[in-house]
């Protein structure tokens, strides 16, 4: 192939073929005309050229080991033509197929009879001969050359007048009035053309002679309206009667039908003294059509659905909140100076006024109640923004609050002590739901709350009407300020009040402020938890509120909690430093720590892995299991509730917690009376420092005192308040300490460990002297040694012993040769078992078949999504002039308005001029 462009190499390589030469001109004789055989030489040699011109329209495979004279099918190959034939063929195909997708063709056969199996070939052949007839006597209803058969009243066309007896009647709808009158057909319709007075004076009769004159046009209306009158009267007759037969056969079909609904027949008295029963009443049809049309018709009157107001964002709610609060409370303020600025009228009417229906109000709970408000952030804004008298407000007041309570009940009342310790709770809480925490030691201990006002001891004074507004806290100061002289009850009242008139979206630095009002909170749930008298109901009231501003603001009440848990963490290594048996030093958490503890299980989630506030408090409560020793009733009280809110922080999660059990089988060993005398002979590896010692043999349970007893829940308050503790509080405390081992063993019944773990507890508990123990708490342990038993026997059994791992058997040696693999494909894919390499040769092939099968259907794919677009494109084309058609017809339209507009300008201009 020369060199140079394509231009030049096409010139060359059609010279070098003999295709460019010139025919020669002159005398010379002319050459023969080319044959079929010379234009197949010549289109092979075009042929040729143009693929040496094209070397990208032929693909090679490049050969690894090519040898001489061997020839390999496939190894040149025209992707272009290959995939041009494959188009082809799709479209012939494929194309046809999709586009026929939703077509049902084939041939149905409709002649009558075909598909009936029970009519014989002659029924229907005769019933076939007669549809054809019938068929054929339609067709020549209408023929107009057959004389015998007339269509128009048996009258020929041509004898028939213009307007002689043809069907020009009126509708049944059409009224007599509005007709036209036989003058006003003369004159208006053409009508007559000859003279009045020739027309009046004409004589009616006339020979019989001479032929019969033709009507005039008014004679011929006048007969039509008058048969369309008599047609009209005949079938208004008519249907009255069809009308009046028709309510005849509605009556009697009533009666009827009351004989089908009838009660079956009912037997006779057995006896003759007895009386036939009466027939149970059955509801007649026409009944029920009665008690059917009355609910079509109520539903038909019933009150269409009106518009409502939109629905209002929270920024609004809350704005409208807060100004329904500043104005009850200036409200409150005039009444209080005794300023009456509204008429009684005005007071009962808006007594009677509700809050109003919102957008989304559905009024499927719109209930018209003179105390009832909406339950929510605002509770009792509706109330409050009415004129009540002093006695209403008071009793309004009271609902509101426990509205309240009962509502911040139902949402901080999370159910974390039931199912698995929902027992344990109510043994261990019975002031309340929520155990309180102790502060720290007093003078060297940090105090967790960090206010030092002391608790109000004055006397309880009257309830006076509670503010509307109040400023918000800084400090926990102020905060006791503002509810010094409030109820407990009115506490959570005064907190909505304030998160609703500080809500985040009414003023950027309210945001500020509820985040100190979170650590307030905390504050103050540690102040109302503290000895002597906790109060655990305002405890319960105020936890919905801490949850919901530590759900708004999590990372400012986390670091709060934090901090609260590394001072508890302080004052543990401080008791520790001064002697862990010292009865003076604080190892063990008090009624604060534990509601702070007890409260960060209810706020947040306790199965995480690792949580910035729960592992911190997990880790606490590990410390204080692991390190604290028993010196007395209240730390083996303190060491329960830690086990059970263990049991509550890992009931998901199901974490193996070795201190709690261990606090556990020492609580046992502590309180109940067993033969062991020292730590040598106590079963198991538990560790045991505190067993037998000068502090703890005082704790065990006396068997003659013990005997009159019954367990019972123990409480919170009087056990780590250290408040006459007895016998009956060491019996309280042994029975919840079996039932936290029961509640641990059955939430650790999966470990692997649990056989190794709680066999030796079912030892100590099996050598527990029953005789010295209540009935009750000796039911108790019977029914955990039987648990126990049963938990162990099935871990026994479900367990497998430990086996050397599975090696693969080792073959029975075999003379048959070994081939070694190499390079050539031969002996590669050469097997000497015939089956195997059959079969190797099948999973080749289907391999092969299944990838060629794939790649097809790929292609057939992008086939259809290109004749899809193409079409698609075609449409959007389409669409696309249309609406250049009508936006230049409209733009056209527009341009002659304009300027006809400016045409009538000019003319008013020149008018103007002139």
């Amino acid at each position: 192939m020369a060199k140079g462009s394509q231009l030049k190499q096409l010139k060359t390589a059609l010279h070098s073929a003999g295709l460019t030469q010139q025919p020669q001109g002159g005398k010379k004789r002319k050459r023969a005309a080319p044959t079929e055989r010379d234009k197949e030489k010549k289109a092979t040699k075009l042929k040729d050229i143009q693929q040496k011109l094209n070397p990208f329209d032929v693909k090679v495979t490049k050969l690894k080991h090519d040898v001489g004279g061997r020839r390999i099918i496939g190894t040149t190959g025209r992707p272009a033509q290959s995939k041009q034939a494959g188009i082809e063929q799709r479209k012939k195909t494929l194309l046809k197929e999709f586009e026929e997708r939703d077509r049902s063709g084939g041939i149905v056969d409709r002649r009558f009879g075909e598909n009936d199996p029970t009519m014989s070939i002659e029924e229907r052949m005769l019933e076939r001969f007669t549809r054809e007839r019938q068929r054929a006597s339609k067709g020549t209803a209408f023929n107009l050359e057959d004389e015998d058969e007339l269509t128009h009243y048996g009258q020929s066309l041509s004898k028939l007048d213009d307007f002689d007896n043809v069907g020009l009647g009126l509708d049944d709808e059409d009224e007599d009035d509005g007709l036209l009158d036989r003058r006003t057909v003369e004159k208006s319709h053409f009508g007559g053309f000859g003279d009045e007075g020739e027309e009046d004076g004409e004589d009616e009769d006339e020979d019989e002679d001479e032929p019969a004159r033709k009507k005039s046009k008014a004679e011929v209306m006048a007969e039509v309206i008058a048969k369309s009158k008599q047609h009209k009267m005949l079938r208004q007759t008519q249907q009255e009667e069809d009308e009046n037969l028709r309510h005849e056969l509605d009556n009697e079909l009533d009666s009827i039908r009351s004989l089908l609904f009838a009660a079956p027949p009912v037997p006779g008295p057995s006896t003759e003294n007895e009386a036939p029963a009466p027939p149970p009443a059955v509801p007649l049809p026409g009944d029920q059509d009665k008690e059917y049309d009355q609910y079509v018709r109520e539903l038909a009157l019933d009150r269409r659905a009106k518009p409502k107001d939109r629905t209002k964002t929270e920024e609004e709610l809350a704005l409208e909140e807060k100004e329904a609060l500043e104005k009850a409370e200036r409200r409150r303020r005039r009444r209080m100076n005794g300023e009456e600025s509204e008429s009684e009228d005005e007071r009962k009417g808006k007594r009677k006024q509700t809050r109003p229906r919102g957008g989304d109000d559905l009024d499927d709970d719109f209930v018209e109640e003179e105390g009832g408000g909406w339950v929510g952030l605002g509770v009792g804004l509706a109330e409050d923004a009415t004129v009540r008298s002093e006695d209403d407000e008071e009793s309004e007041e009271e609902g509101d609050e426990s509205g309240a309570e009962g509502s911040d009940d139902s949402d901080g009342d999370e159910s974390d002590e039931e199912g698995e310790d929902g027992s344990v709770a109510e043994e261990f809480e019975s002031a309340s739901e929520e155990p309180g925490e102790e502060s720290g030691e007093e003078g060297e201990e940090e105090t967790l709350v960090k206010s030092s006002r002391k608790r109000p001891t004055k006397p309880s004074v009257p309830a006076k009407e509670l503010p509307y507004t109040f400023p918000c806290p800084e400090t926990h100061e102020e905060f006791l300020e503002i509810v010094e002289d409030i109820d407990d009850s009115d506490v959570p009242t005064v907190l909505k009040r304030i998160r609703t008139l500080y809500h985040p979206s009414l003023a950027e630095e309210n945001k500020f402020k509820l985040q100190g009002l979170n650590d307030i909170l905390i504050d103050h749930i540690l102040y109302v938890t503290s000895p002597p008298t906790p109060r655990f109901t305002l405890l319960t009231s105020l936890v919905p509120h801490l949850a919901a501003l530590t759900k708004s603001y999590p990372i400012q009440s986390a670091e709060s909690f934090v901090e609260k848990l590394s001072l508890m963490h302080k004052n543990l290594k401080r008791g520790l430093s001064k002697g862990a048996l010292d009865p003076e030093a604080k190892t063990w958490p008090g009624l604060q720590e534990l509601s702070l503890l007890r409260l960060i299980g209810q706020i947040w989630p306790t199965s995480d892995m690792n949580h910035h506030v729960v592992s911190p408090a997990r880790l606490l409560m590990g410390a204080y299991l692991g390190l604290g020793r028993v010196r007395s009733l209240q730390d083996i009280a303190s060491g329960l509730f830690l086990c059970s809110l263990f049991l509550h922080y890992e009931k998901m999660s199901k974490r193996f917690v070795p201190e709690a059990v261990n606090v556990l089988v020492n609580s046992t060993l502590h309180l109940a009376p067993h033969p062991y005398t020292d730590v040598a002979a106590l079963p198991g590896n538990f560790p045991a420092q505190d067993f037998r010692t000068a502090l703890t043999l005082p704790l065990g349970i006396s068997a003659k005192k013990a005997k009159k007893l019954s367990a019972n829940k123990p409480d919170l308050t009087n056990c780590l308040c250290g408040k006459s503790l007895g016998e009956q509080t060491k019996v309280d405390l042994l029975g919840l300490t079996w039932e936290l081992l029961g509640r641990f063993a059955d939430l650790y019944k999966g470990l692997d460990g649990f056989i190794e773990l709680f066999t030796p507890i079912q030892e100590t508990l099996a050598a527990v002297k029953d005789n010295s123990l209540p009935p009750d708490l000796s039911t108790r342990l019977q029914s955990l040694r039987d648990s126990l038993g049963r938990l162990l026997k099935f871990a026994t059994q479900s367990r497998r012993p430990l086996r050397l791992q599975a090696h693969k058997p080792i073959p029975i040696p075999t003379y048959i040769p070994k081939f070694e693999q190499t390079s050539s494909n031969y002996l590669r894919n050469r097997d000497p078992d015939h089956e195997r390499n059959e079969a190797a040769k099948l999973r080749a092939q289907i391999k092969q078949e299944r990838k060629g099968a794939i790649r097809e259907l790929r292609k057939d794919a992008r086939f259809l999504a290109a004749e899809q677009q193409k079409k698609q494109k075609q449409k959007d084309r389409a669409y696309n002039d249309r609406m250049k058609r009508v936006f230049g017809s409209i733009e056209s339209e527009r341009a002659e308005e304009k300027a006809m507009e400016r045409e009538k300008m000019k003319d008013k201009r020149r008018a103007g001029r002139k």
